[in-house]
Order: C-alpha cells, then structure tokens, then sequence
C-alpha cells in the first residue's frame, strides 16, 4: 500500500515489513508494537495503524483502536480466522468501527476462500456484530504481488480495489475542527533532541504551533504547557506542520510528563476525554536483581535502582503492565498479559544491558462474592491428525475442555479447548517435544472462572551442579545417561546451577566438573572416543515454561543460565531422601 500509494520513490530500496522496525519483531515475525503511518490516495489522506494481532499485547491494540475509525481485517485464506483475529475483531466491533475483510494469500494451494469467508460471517455473528457491521466488503489479495480483486477466481492488477474499497466503507472522521481542543494521548515516544512525543489523535478543535495549552492528568489536575514542535505522518516519516485539525493523527514535543491516556485542551475551557480502558494482567512474574556468582560479568545494569528505573520508563509507554513493590528493595512483581509478553519485556532490557533474575511465572486470582477466581483461556491447537490424541491427552492433564473439533481434510485437525491460564505454563513447550514440533498453538483470554483446584507441577526434575568450575566432556558423558543436558563442555558453572533435566521425578546433583584421571598405566585396548548426545540449550520461553517454584532464570546481554533459588546444596530441602551425587 506504501509503494502503491506513491510514498516510496521508484529507485527507493525498502525492506519487506517496514512496518515491523523492532529488530524483534523482525527475527520473530510478529507484530509488538503499534505503529502508524499515513499515505494518499487520489488526494485523500489516510491515516493507518498497524496493531498486533497477539492478545498478549492488547494494551497496543486497545490504545490504536481509540486512533481509528475503522478495520481492515486481515484473515489467512488458507487458515481462517484465529484467536487472536477474533480478540481484535472484538475489541473492534464494540468501538462500532466499520470493517472491512481481506482474505490474504489467495495463491495458496490450500487456500479456500470459501469457508474462511463463511467463517468469518460465523466469528462476526458470534461477537454480536450489528447489521450495519455485518455488511462489510469483502476483498482476495495476494500479499507479496500487491494485488487484490473483489473476486475469489479473478486475479487483481494492483491494489485499487482495497483502497477504493476503504474510502467507500470507512466514514471520515465525525469531528469538529472549530470546538474546543480535544486531543488524547494514545502512545509515547522518545528523542534524544526532543524529548518526549506525545502522539495522540485530535477528535476535536486545531493545534497549532506555539500554541499554549493544558494538560488535564489522569488525576485531575491540569498542567499549562506550550507547544515547541508539531508533526504529522506521511509514510515511514514525521514532517513538520504548523497546525493540526481534527481528525488528524499528531505528534508533540515540549510536553515533559504527559502520559498515555491525558488529554491535551484548552486550559481555560477544557473538554477533557475519557481515560483508555484496559483490560487487567492476568500473569505475575518476579524480576529480581541478580544475586548469582557470575553476576556483574557481562551486564552494564546490575543494580535494583538501574533494575526499578527500567521498570518505570516501561509504565510510561506500556499500559498494560503493572510493577508491584516487594518486600525486599531488589524485587519487583511485573504483571501482564500472558507469558509472551514478559518474555519480551526481558529479552528487550537483556539487549540495552541488563542483569537480572527472574521467578516461575504465576496466575493472578481474585476474590469475587467471596469466592476465588482465576483466567480461563481459549486455546486453539492445529496438529497433524497422528497427533491429536497426545494433544488430547496433555491438555486434558491441565483441565483443559474440548470445546470444538474440526478436520478440513487437509492432514490436520484444529481443536478448540477451555484451559485454566496456568495450564498454559509450560504447555508449548510440552506440546512441541510430543508433536515432533509440528503443532501450532493460539491462546485467548476468555474470562474469569472459579478455581478449578490444584495442578499437577512438572512431572521431571533437574539436574544440578554440586560445585564450581567448568564444565568437561568426561563428567558430561556420565551425566547425559540421566536426563537431558542444556549445557556442552567448556561452560563456567556455579554450585546451584541447572545443567539439564532429570529424567526421573526429582532433583539430582551431579558433578559436572570432574576430569578424567592421567595415570602410567595403559589400558589393554584404546580408549573409546567419548561422543556426546547434542545439548538442548532452552530459549527464554523455554527456560521460563521450565523452571520450577524454586528456581529462577538467570538472564544476562550475553547468556541465559537456570538456577536455583537457594545456591547450596546442604541448605536445599531433598525432594528424595535417597539423593546422591552423581559423578563424583
């Protein structure tokens, strides 16, 4: 659409996904941050927010869906809609927005338009969707050659039909560029020139230049500021403008202490908006500062204050995070959306520097009536057909229900179950190991249920260093009859460290350091050469489903190492009174 639309020279070279500028975003596939940008067409300005589709990040999608005032609803016609189409489709549809259907990737073999669109119509009439909603244009693209049709078996020339199809089915801005200033603040950014950018939409009045005007905070107070710097969008780039009338997508600088949510007015007529609606976090994970004996050795942040002020400039931007304080001054509860999203959050601050430890995440209840609630989640699983009854299986395990059961005839089936949130700890992985890592899995939030009683914790134990020093090929090769390793010779390590999983229910220690005694005397026949089985090193997803109650995650710029919570063996309580070293 930005290339179609003139936005690009024609020599200009631009990489695929420009609009995913997160590096990422760019080595995961996935959209995190909400972004906007603008283009034209036939002299009409249309201003675009690109939101992700991952519930995990609804706070993006809540605050870009307050900039619009419609959809494009981008649905694979090979997949269908899934759970996190049906979390922004909803979102969507209570804002009243006008939609608008594309089914992408219609050069697929397996593409059936068809029935994605009837299921489409299905998912709209499912959220309650009004007539006026349920009249929707529908459009077939193919992504990669730029081209859409209004037809299934007709192949487009360019992408006409979508932009026609946008002016046509989303209204203009219903605002009034004579009221009073009426600007919300909907997302923060940062310049080292600049400061801090306010970027909102202006639902009604002009903002100019220069101009003096009120903030009214969050907490009611209003707060006089002047207006140093105005942008607009065009494509990928902010332009500099004099004034900014309603309806428009807007940029400030010179407002120090704005927030998302605050509305920018007249200070002596103030037409104040509401604050954004969240939806509440539903995963707690402790961050802590790291205590390890290696700590300090390859980060540049190591301290709880550099740790807590990470924390806060993360609030600023980030509205559906919340930081809880602790007892202890070096650790903060974080609470989110779901796991993905804190997996990003450490693996973003990993990157500018830091080190720090973090704990097994944990649902959030809450009482309601007196009794005690917890998030249920609506999980979608697509395996091939040899595989569902393990599927089955280990969601059943999680007091997971099967709600739905569908085979396209395609080789693989596509179930819908009710889980409990914390059955979704440590499931993607499960999932993956007994799939042959075939199985796709999607999750949505799905309400508040009672608790549904105890659970059962992973069925394995780890493997654990009983001493400091490095790792050698010799201890390696004794150890690796036992469980699975995560870590290959040559490796520094500490009393307390995870080396692997045990393949029996259980802590094990072992003595990972041991080295393989020199003597005069000469075996009979020639020693063998030691061959060790390939190590499985866990990602940060993958370390974080695993690790216990009592173990934390070791996260520093260069390595990623699991541990236990209490270093020493001898203070450690046994899981097993027959625990014996091994190796030693």
């Amino acid at each position: 659409m930005l290339r179609q639309s003139g936005i690009f020279r024609s020599n200009q070279a631009v990489t695929d996904r420009v609009m995913d500028s997160n590096d990422l975003e760019r080595e995961r596939g996935i959209t995190i941050l909400a972004k906007n940008t603008a283009l034209f067409y036939h002299d009409t300005k249309i201003n675009i927010v690109d939101t992700p589709g991952h519930s995990d990040f609804g706070g993006e999608v809540e605050r870009g869906l307050n900039m619009v005032d419609g959809v494009v609803l981008l649905v694979d016609a090979s997949e269908g809609p899934l759970p996190q189409t049906r979390y922004v489709l909803q979102k969507a549809l209570r804002k009243n927005l006008a939609p608008v259907v594309v089914l992408n990737k219609i050069d697929r073999q397996d593409a059936r338009p068809a029935e994605v669109l009837n299921e489409i119509y299905d998912l709209f009439i499912d959220l309650d969707a009004a007539e006026e909603q349920l009249d929707f244009p529908v459009l077939y693209t193919n992504a990669k050659t730029g081209t859409a049709s209004l037809k299934a078996d007709e192949a487009g020339t360019d992408l006409g039909p979508l932009f026609e199809a946008i002016l046509k089915s989303i209204p203009a801005p219903a605002a009034d560029s004579d009221a009073t200033l009426q600007l919300q603040v909907l997302n923060l950014d940062y310049s080292d020139y600049l400061g801090r950018i306010a970027i909102g939409r202006v639902f009604h009045g002009r903002v100019r230049l220069g101009a003096d005007v009120g903030i009214a905070k969050l907490d009611g107070q209003m707060v006089r500021t002047r207006i140093t710097k105005l942008y607009t969008f065009r494509g990928l780039k902010r332009e500099e403008t004099e004034e900014v009338v309603a309806g428009d997508i807007v940029a400030l600088a010179g407002v120090e202490g704005i927030q998302i949510g605050e509305t920018v007015t007249d200070p002596d007529n103030p037409s104040v908006r509401t604050p954004i609606l969240i939806d509440e976090p539903t995963l707690a994970m402790i961050f802590t500062v790291n205590t390890s004996p290696l700590a300090g050795r390859e980060g540049e942040f190591v301290t709880s204050r550099h740790l807590r002020e990470r924390l806060d400039r993360e609030l600023l931007t980030n509205v559906s995070i919340r930081v809880e304080p602790q007892e202890s001054a070096d650790a903060f509860r974080v609470l989110g959306r779901g796991e993905l999203q804190l997996a990003i959050l450490i693996e973003t601050m990993r990157r500018e520097g830091y080190e720090l430890m973090v704990g097994k995440p944990e649902i959030v209840l809450k009482i309601e009536d007196g009794r005690k609630m917890e998030p249920q989640e609506q999980v979608v699983v697509d395996c091939p057909e040899a595989y569902v009854g393990v599927v089955i299986e280990k969601l059943g395990a999680r007091r997971g229900e099967m709600m739905q059961m569908v085979n396209h005839g395609s080789g693989r089936v596509r179930m819908e179950f009710r889980i409990p949130a914390r059955g979704l700890i440590g499931l993607r992985g499960a999932l993956m190991t007994e799939t042959r890592g075939t199985a796709l899995l999607h999750s949505l939030f799905a309400g508040w249920v009672p608790y549904q009683g105890e659970m059962a914790a992973r069925p394995t134990g780890a493997l654990i260093a009983d001493r400091a020093g490095t790792s050698t090929t010799y201890a390696l090769n004794n150890i690796q009859e036992r469980g699975t390793l995560f870590m290959g010779p040559g490796v520094e390590m500490y009393e307390g460290m995870i080396v692997g999983e045990n393949a029996r229910e259980g802590d094990m220690d072992v003595n990972a350091t041991k080295e393989k005694k020199l003597t005069n005397m000469r075996a009979s026949v020639a020693d063998e050469a030691i061959r060790l089985v390939p190590f499985r090193a866990p990602t940060l997803e993958q370390a974080l489903e695993f690790i216990a109650d009592d173990e934390f995650v070791e996260v520093t710029p260069k390595s990623l190492r699991l541990r236990k919570k209490i270093l020493a063996s001898n203070r450690r309580p046994k899981r097993h009174k027959d625990s014996q070293p091994v190796g030693v």
